[in-house]
């Protein structure tokens, strides 16, 4: 896709300056030529990422085929519960070291801290921990029909996850998107084969199908021992020979603190992402589980409308699973961008990625009008109920509008408006949750369908406001 001209971070020289005079150099900096571009980046990524959107909407179609109404919602209500909490707790860490590394990267300062990320995620999992521990009985009875299996996959599947999720933040600051799409490949992968097992009759049943879940985010670390076996060939060669001895091994300066990453402005950063991915997840999630509060234990085709609406809004998962390459290479470009004060590349990221999106955005909502039903119903069935062209097609633009969205999300996170950010997507997940509980629409698909449609124009139009303020007031920075 077409995007601004790379932008290099500043690279070493021969003679350390003195200590007052500038920034050190970051160790292990690339040097001249070495530094991915945001369109190199997405280029990459995308590769890994489409296949990853591919295995995904496998594994569910597989899972969708395989196994009868009411073992599929269950599934699908433990994918939209385990993927919900991953990218509230998860996901801001990530974000929170993809947006320091890089910040920092382009300044030039030397190590970047993981020790208060880390801990950030430790509390994070650890409350995650004593919620699931304590709700077991309404986890295991009131969402999974009393399956403990799935319980067990939905702990130990969101705790493995968090090791991932922070190899992900590392891997994007450090633009090593090629190690980014490798770890998110193998794990749709991972968890796709499990329900082709099913599929081909190796095993059987709704356990087999969900324990892909919890496989998948160990299967996805086989890349990080090339990660840093490459920053151990790299480290010392990009600082002059002298400096190279005096600052020692390289994997000894990833973990030097980084003074101007405090706890509190993580904290605070970290907090705001949060409240981000909560009502993203509510935009995606909030539709399902209302709809399967609504079904409850009835009996018969009423108990797959839950699996029928989740169906309904894979056109949001996979479309928004694929620009996970563009959301996880734009934020370090725009985070380096805005360091380095090129306010026009800045604008330029965003002009060009938000007009490729409207341009897909319609394409697929013509594409749905057009042969939306015939498509879904082939892959996924139909669990009793009938897609409707019309109501697809206004996903589809929701979709687009979502995508946009997240563009402007990730300039607002670039900028430091991140608190404004939160705000406006707490505001758009009300008010779609208020749309589905109104009971304006009768019809519960319907209603997702036009809820979802409203909460995404409302949030692009205010995220399109907050970009307009420009950046945040400068916060003061220590020095590395």
């Amino acid at each position: 896709m077409p995007a601004p001209p790379p932008s290099h971070g500043p690279t070493t020289t021969t003679s350390r300056p003195p200590a007052a005079a500038e920034p050190e150099v970051a160790s292990g900096a690339p040097g001249p030529g070495e530094e991915p571009s945001y369109a190199s980046g997405a280029r990459v990524l995308s590769v890994g990422i489409a296949s990853t959107g591919i295995f995904t909407f496998l594994y569910l179609a597989l899972a969708s085929n395989a196994l009868d109404p009411a073992s599929y919602s269950r599934i699908s209500l433990c994918w939209a519960i385990m993927f919900v909490i991953l990218s509230v707790i998860y996901r801001p860490v990530e974000q929170l070291l993809s947006r320091t590394i890089a910040d920092r990267r382009a300044r030039g300062l030397r190590g970047h801290s993981l020790r208060i990320p880390a801990l950030i995620q430790f509390g994070f999992a650890s409350v995650f921990v004593v919620v699931a521990l304590a709700t077991r009985h309404d986890i295991e009875q009131g969402m999974f029909d009393g399956s403990s299996a799935l319980y067990w996959i939905l702990v130990i599947g969101v705790l493995a996850y968090s090791a991932s999720y922070f190899a992900r933040g590392w891997l994007a600051g450090h633009q090593r998107f090629a190690l980014y799409g490798g770890l998110v490949f193998l794990e749709s992968t991972s968890r796709f084969l499990f329900a082709l097992a099913v599929a081909v009759g190796i095993g059987s049943g709704q356990s087999i199908v969900g324990l892909g879940m919890a496989v998948a985010p160990f299967a996805s670390l086989f890349v990080i021992p090339f990660a840093f076996s490459r920053l151990r060939v790299r480290g010392p060669s990009a600082l002059p020979a002298a400096d190279a001895a005096r600052e020692g091994p390289a994997h000894a300066q990833v973990e030097e603190a980084a003074t101007d990453l405090s706890l509190r402005h993580g904290a605070g950063f970290a907090v705001s992402v949060v409240g981000i991915m909560l009502a993203e997840q509510t935009l995606m999630n909030a539709g399902v589980l209302i709809v399967a509060a609504k079904a409850g234990s009835k009996a018969g085709l009423t108990v797959g409308i839950t699996g029928f609406v989740f169906n309904v809004l894979l056109i949001v998962r996979a479309p928004l699973q694929l620009f996970q390459a563009i959301q996880t290479s734009i934020l370090p470009h725009l985070a380096g961008l805005e360091a380095r004060e090129s306010a026009d590349e800045f604008h330029r990221a965003i002009r060009t990625t938000v007009l490729v999106i409207a341009a897909f955005g319609g394409a697929v909502a013509v594409g749905l009008l057009a042969v939306g039903p015939l498509v879904m119903t082939a892959f996924l069935g139909n669990k009793g109920f009938s897609y409707g062209r019309f109501g697809l097609a206004v996903v589809g633009l929701g979709m687009g509008l979502h995508l946009a969205a997240g563009t402007l999300n990730q300039a607002a996170l670039a900028r430091g408006r991140n608190a404004l950010a939160a705000v406006a997507w707490l505001s758009a997940a009300a008010l779609f949750v208020v749309l589905m509980l109104s009971g304006a629409i009768s019809n519960q698909v319907t209603r997702v369908e036009v809820s979802y449609f409203t909460a995404a124009l409302v949030l692009c139009g205010l995220l399109t406001a907050i970009y307009r303020r420009g950046p945040a007031p400068a916060r003061p920075r220590a020095a590395s």
